[in-house]
């Protein structure tokens, strides 16, 4: 979305994600994750993104929001539809549009729902401030809700899960870093979470349209022109990041662009994302520190978040007899 609209939504929206407004948030994040990993601790074996990765970052949206437990499946089971819609595991048997379309009526219904209610008794969470707010400030409209929860149940759930699952898997491939970061929490901690964001980069490529004749680095685009921007590429950039293949935990400086590049479209929830990642790890090697994978990962086969840019190939094979479906996706596999 460009400006004015974006400017308008995102000026509504980030009201609500200052740190001073997020600081009760940022407190049931530690709460939020202790009541997952207890659920984990007895099971001796479990899938890492079943059990800590999947449903941790979901649940304290769904809090944030003041979406009921009791509808917590329904809003995972749709946004791994919508995020995961490449992959036939994620679809049980149906078109992928036809998948999409009804995840997407769902969480409308129930988002609308919601606003409805908290329009007529607000309450403390995200919701109530989105459609309420004080000395006739800009709210969003009826209209708006919806797909402003789909965006943010999407993109601040399916990122910061593949964060967190890819850095398990870069933790056991590098036990020297593990071991760095374990024996010193409160010291590396901040510079850890950066290096899994650089490295995992969970958000894959945007696309984008030329809206004018310009020169970026080398290339000359005319207006119009699609571009694809692959992030785990960018984040490997041998101009920017010395050893960019290597796994620092210690790394600092640490300029990636996981969060977007500087400017309007940087991330509102990058401040909570980061907190999430920083709590999962750290409660992880307080309460389970011998903690240790057994398993290879295996990504979807999805275009937008799960698949990590770069030279990295994903370990689940991309069937040779599927046709790309679009351009774009054809441009993705030959850049990436």
């Amino acid at each position: 979305m460009d400006d004015p609209r974006h400017a308008r939504q995102r000026g509504i929206v980030s009201r609500s994600f200052t740190p001073r407004q997020l600081a009760s948030v940022l407190e049931s994040v530690e709460t939020i994750c202790r009541e997952v990993i207890d659920g984990m601790c007895d099971r001796g074996e479990a899938d890492l993104v079943e059990v800590l990765s999947q449903p941790f970052p979901l649940l304290v949206i769904c809090d944030m929001m003041g979406i009921p437990r009791s509808e917590f499946r329904t809003v995972l089971e749709a946004t791994n539809v919508i995020r995961g819609a490449g992959d036939p595991d994620m679809l049980g048997g149906r078109d992928p549009m036809t998948a999409m379309l009804e995840a997407g009526i769902q969480l409308t219904t129930l988002m609308n729902e919601i606003a409805e209610a908290r329009r007529k008794d607000p309450r403390d969470d995200l919701t109530s401030a989105l459609v309420n707010a004080p000395d006739d400030e800009d709210i969003l409209a009826p209209h708006e809700i919806a797909p402003f929860f789909i965006l943010l149940a999407v993109a601040g759930n399916d990122t910061t899960r593949t964060a967190i699952s890819r850095g398990m898997h870069l933790l056991s491939q590098h036990p020297d870093q593990r071991r760095i970061w374990q024996d010193d929490l409160d010291g590396v901690t901040t510079t850890a979470v950066e290096e899994i964001v650089r490295v995992a980069s969970p958000v894959t490529f945007m696309r984008r349209t030329a809206t004018k004749a310009t020169r970026v680095g080398d290339h000359d685009f005319a207006e119009g022109d699609k571009v694809v921007l692959l992030y785990g590429v960018a984040n490997r950039d041998p101009r920017v990041f010395d050893d960019p293949e290597h796994f620092d935990v210690l790394r600092n400086p640490n300029p990636h662009v996981g969060f977007g590049g500087p400017g309007p479209h940087f991330c509102l929830g990058a401040h909570l994302a980061r907190r999430e990642v920083a709590v999962a790890f750290r409660q992880l090697f307080t309460r389970l520190p011998d903690i240790e994978v057994v398993g290879d990962a295996v990504p979807l086969e999805a275009m937008g978040i799960p698949l990590v840019g770069g030279n990295q190939a994903p370990t689940r094979p991309l069937h040779p007899d599927r046709e790309p479906e679009s351009e774009l996706t054809r441009t993705f596999f030959e850049s990436g």
